[in-house]
């Protein structure tokens, strides 16, 4: 193989140079084969190989391990391929060579900490095992052996780093070894500059002052990275000196601490040691005494220093202040999510960060930028200072920590906290890899194609052979940001967590004692049944009890806003119960932007629902969407019976399926409805379409029972009637209808009309029989058929002949006036044209009589006297009490009885649509005809209300204050505005009655 190829099968980008420093003489001789082995290993072999040959130039022994077989070589090759500035510094420093005289590990150790410190100790020549160690050197020799100590710990970790086996699995303990570092070299930093303050002040004076180092962000979480600003806070105690004094050397000590790190000296600078994490920043002074820090946080500080503090672990210096100085701090952290405002100020910060991106680095943030580090970090953050004041198990500093807790916990699904664990782990990895390469604190992706390419195989394990091309970088690097982003806008901005942060600690925890009394403050009846449901829910150390434990002490409240919240916990009970094994059912509560609230809405406030939603728990999971609450067409509903009825041959379980389909849409409506992402109309039509695909499914049903048996000799059509016909019907709706039929070829009158009777007998009994196993919380739809020629007194189906013959013969203006409701609903299309085309003229005449007005006048008045159930108040009942449903209907049919004959506008079914056409051809006045739609849609919404909150149908508006408060809130008042309601009702039925005497009476 010629050499071009072999560099560039090694991973060489610059072929010229590459072979130019192949031909150096610090290589002549070595084995050209192991040569290539190691480079193969670099990331960036070029610069591996560049700083190969200078550092044999100053160290020639280095040639041995240089040519050694790649097992023994691979630490010197995977360091200088990843890190130009480790090998600068140990061409600088070649006694460090040794660092390279160790076997790669697959799975290394992380470096023990106090080893760490007393070698940085012990480079400043301080005692370690002093409590306020001193050192012997001070000035620049004291700075320049500290940083060369700190940055041969640096490479002993990046060896270890380089040669992990899964470098995403090791990545914690690479930011928890160079936080130990950082706080080991400021450890030495601090003897450096007592030594240095008691040449100022005295070493007595000096002694005195106990100066604790508090890391933050990254390095108090042990999370750093390879070059990063290093924040701190110092606190001072110095009993036995003045304030002043104290204050001038506790000051003295901690620029001493920057001066050792980052002055300029022959080894350059660390890092910056930031302080401007400390009480009023910049303006503030730099050091304080505990009880002053105290103070500050008591009175002045805001919700972001908070949030920094999440991260303040002692990392150097006097360690018993320190600890004082944590356990005060740690009660204002943890109860700093109930200040006013916690929440959103957090969701603020983290929009500003973005926002104040520079336009050029947008793209290239692997930190800042949209689904980035700080994305993960502000909502793992935010979830523990939220609800760590009642867990401990959240109170974690690092981040990957705190993910694992957070799921455990179930503050977060195990799926979410996997995503984010990964997501987290490979941008750091990103951020390590190109900070290590010349140790630069940069969070930006670089550009160059080399660069990409030798980031593409630098954060790939030493077991992998792989030079991806930088293309597939950067496609991961964009799937993780997205995925991300994705979790942080879902979980970040989850509205539980506002509701959650306003919480006491004895709220939060849900402790017994706080429950009860808490319980019967919010409104529950029975505090001690609501415990018993509230233990039940839980008890044990399964993750659906700790679900239930976060989740319960806000849905309570929000139960408690409904008007029965003793009924609404018990039947969430019965459904979490059913449900809490699944994996999406609590989950879903906690993350939804709605699930949680809707629910808690329609179990306390609805018995029609949470009777359904008990049966049907699988239902719940509509909440979450919208878009699975919309109602389903009559045509998707009549496709899935058409589905379900090809595999169910049985009549017995095809009517099953098609009455479980009715009973599941309109449990799809009701909660539709109650959201509010439906109309009066919608709701009307929709249940409509329930009830016609049921009959249709029913109808074919019986029509295949009874051909079963004998051919079918005859097509039968079923007309919807009244409130059905207008598809203005309620949740309590009976269906009223009329059956039509007309025999098929070569069948007789008599042969069909007895078929057609069993049939519609069948569908009848089909819709209302009692099955087994019974369909629980069924609202069985009661087919009424008293609309028909001559009543109950006549035949149950007639022929469209017979029809014909009837209304051309004997037909009654009432008969007439219920035609105006008819509407084809169910059966063959044909006869259903025809049957239309047959009562046109009769319901739409060309005018009728002063003899008919007079009868349809009786008749009402008739309806008024005879049919209001004795004792019932005319005021309250809402269909035939004044100014009602029934007084509204009948006088927008008396004015299509008179006019649609001549005015085709007013041939509709639906009471509201005829009302417009009224006014709009000048036969009502316009507001007489907006006041009467208004009486008729609050009466009409009253009395679905009845049955939503009750599960009985009633047509009176309820007297009982609960009651009544219940229908209040279902038709959108606001809560403890029944009497508004009561007196809303009041006012527009006796201004319709008076509106309907004057137009239909003529009064």
């Amino acid at each position: 193989m010629s050499l071009a190829r072999r560099l560039i099968s090694a991973g060489f980008s610059d072929l010229e140079k590459g072979e130019r420093f192949l031909a150096a003489r610090e290589l002549e001789g070595l084995d050209q084969d192991k040569l290539f082995a190691g480079l193969q290993l670099a990331a960036n072999p070029d610069t591996a190989l560049q700083s190969l040959v200078r550092l044999i130039e100053k160290h020639p022994d280095l040639r041995v391990l240089a040519a050694a077989d790649p097992e023994t070589s691979e630490p010197l090759y995977r360091v200088l391929g990843a890190s130009e500035a480790l090998g600068e510094f140990l061409i600088r420093h070649p006694e460090h060579l040794d660092a390279f005289e160790v076997r790669a590990s697959p799975e290394p150790l992380q470096a023990d900490p106090g080893q760490l410190r007393a070698a940085l100790l012990k480079s400043v020549r301080a005692d370690p095992r002093s409590a306020r160690p001193v050192a012997a050197l001070t000035g620049t020799e004291a700075y320049v052996s500290l940083r060369t100590a700190y940055r041969r710990g640096v490479v002993d970790l990046a060896v270890k780093d380089l040669c992990a086996a899964d470098p995403l699995d090791f990545m914690p303990a690479v930011g928890a070894e160079l936080a130990d570092l950082a706080g080991a070299a400021i450890e030495a930093a601090l003897a450096v500059s007592r030594a240095e303050a008691a040449e100022q002040f005295g070493a007595g004076d000096v002694a005195d002052v106990g100066l604790a180092v508090i890391g933050m962000g990254k390095c108090g979480a042990r999370e750093l990275n390879y070059i990063s600003d290093v924040d701190v806070i110092y606190v001072i105690d110095a009993p036995g000196l003045d304030d002043a004094r104290a204050n001038t050397i506790g000051t003295a000590l901690a620029s001493g601490i920057s001066r050792a790190i980052s002055s300029i000296a022959r080894e350059p600078g660390l890092w910056e040691v930031d302080a401007n994490l400390r009480p009023e920043g910049k303006s503030g002074p730099l050091v304080r005494t505990l009880p002053s820090h105290e103070s500050y946080y008591a009175r002045w500080a805001e919700s972001w220093e908070f949030q920094a503090l999440l991260k303040a672990r002692t990392i150097a210096g006097d360690e018993d202040l320190g600890r004082r100085y944590e356990k005060a701090i740690e009660p204002l952290i943890w109860n700093s999510a109930g200040r006013d405002g916690f929440v959103e100020s957090v969701q603020a910060m983290r929009r500003r960060v973005t926002e104040h991106i520079p336009a050029a680095e947008e793209q290239r943030q692997i930190k800042l930028g949209r689904g980035g580090l700080r994305d993960v970090e502000f909502t793992v953050q935010l979830l523990q200072l939220v609800h760590g004041k009642s867990d401990e198990s959240l109170r974690c500093r690092d981040t990957t920590s705190a993910i694992a807790a957070l799921s455990a916990g179930g503050y977060i699904g195990r799926s979410d906290a996997a995503g984010f664990d990964h997501a987290y782990r490979y941008l750091r990895l990103l951020e390590h890899r190109i900070q290590l390469f010349q140790l630069r604190r940069t969070h930006l992706m670089p550009v160059s194609e080399a660069a990409l390419r030798a980031l593409a195989k630098a954060v790939l394990g030493p077991f992998s052979n792989e030079r991806p091309h930088p293309d597939a970088l950067l496609s991961a690097w964009q799937k993780t940001k997205r995925s991300v982003r994705e979790l942080h806008e879902r979980i970040f901005y989850r509205p539980l967590l506002n509701t959650a942060a306003k919480l006491s600690s004895e709220d939060a925890r849900l402790t017994p004692e706080a429950a009860q009394g808490r319980l019967a403050a919010l409104g529950y009846g029975d505090p001690k049944g609501a415990m018993r449901h509230i233990e039940a829910l839980t008890a044990g150390v399964s993750r659906r009890a700790a679900l239930q434990r976060q989740l319960l002490p806000i849905l309570l409240d929000w139960l408690a806003e409904g008007v029965d919240p003793d009924a609404g916990l018990l039947a969430f009970r019965r459904v979490s119960e059913t449900l809490g094994t699944t994996h999406w059912y609590l989950g879903m509560l906690r993350d939804s932007t709605a699930a949680a609230e809707r629910l808690c809405h329609v179990l306390s406030n609805s018995r029609l629902i949470a009777d359904l939603l008990e049966v049907s728990p699988e239902s719940v999971a509509w909440l979450g969407h919208d878009k699975d609450l919309a109602p389903l067409s009559f045509e998707a509903q009549w496709q899935e019976i058409t589905s379900k009825m090809s595999r169910h041959s049985d009549p017995e379980n095809a009517m099953r399926l098609i009455r479980l389909i009715r009973r599941r849409e309109i449990l799809r409506i009701a909660i539709a409805d109650s959201a509010g992402l439906l109309g009066q109309e919608q709701v009307g039509a929709a249940l409509a379409d329930t009830d016609r695909a049921a009959v249709l499914g029913a109808l074919r049903v019986a029509e295949a029972i009874v051909s079963a048996k004998s051919p079918l000799k005859t097509a039968v059509l079923i007309v919807a009637m009244g409130r059905q016909g207008g598809r203005e019907i309620g949740y309590g709706s009976d269906a009223d209808v009329m059956y039509v039929h007309r025999a098929l070829p070569g069948y007789t009158e008599e042969e069909a009309q007895e078929q057609a009777a069993r049939i519609v007998s069948k569908v009848s009994s089909l819709l209302t029989q009692p099955l087994k196993p019974a369909i629980m919380a069924e609202r069985v739809l009661q087919v009424d058929a008293d609309l028909r020629p001559e009543g109950k007194s006549g035949a149950m189906v007639r022929s469209l002949d017979s029809f014909a013959e009837y209304y051309r013969r004997w037909s009654l203006i009432w008969e007439a006036q219920a035609l105006l409701r008819a509407r084809p609903m169910a059966g063959d299309d044909g006869l259903a044209k025809d049957f239309l085309e047959l009562i046109d003229p009769i319901r739409y005449p060309e005018s009728i009589s002063e003899q008919d007005v007079r009868e349809i006048r009786r008749v009402k008045a008739r309806v008024e006297s005879e049919r209001l159930p004795r004792g019932a108040d005319p005021a309250r009942h809402l269909k035939l009490g004044r100014g009602g449903l029934s007084d509204v209907e009948w006088l927008v049919q008396l004015i299509q009885l008179q006019h649609a004959g001549r005015h085709p506008e007013l041939r509709t079914t639906s009471t509201v649509e005829a009302l417009d056409a009224s006014a709009a051809l000048g036969l009502l006045e316009k507001s007489d005809a907006e006041l009467l739609a208004a009486a008729w849609r609050l009466a009409s919404r009253i009395r679905s209300a009845n049955v939503i909150w009750s599960g009985r149908a009633s047509d009176l508006l309820p007297s009982s204050r609960r009651d009544l408060e219940a229908v209040a809130r279902w038709c959108g008042y606001e809560p403890g505005q029944a009497g508004t309601l009561e007196e809303d009702y009041l006012r527009l039925s006796r201004r319709a009655r008076a509106v309907f005497e004057k137009v239909f009476y003529g009064h």
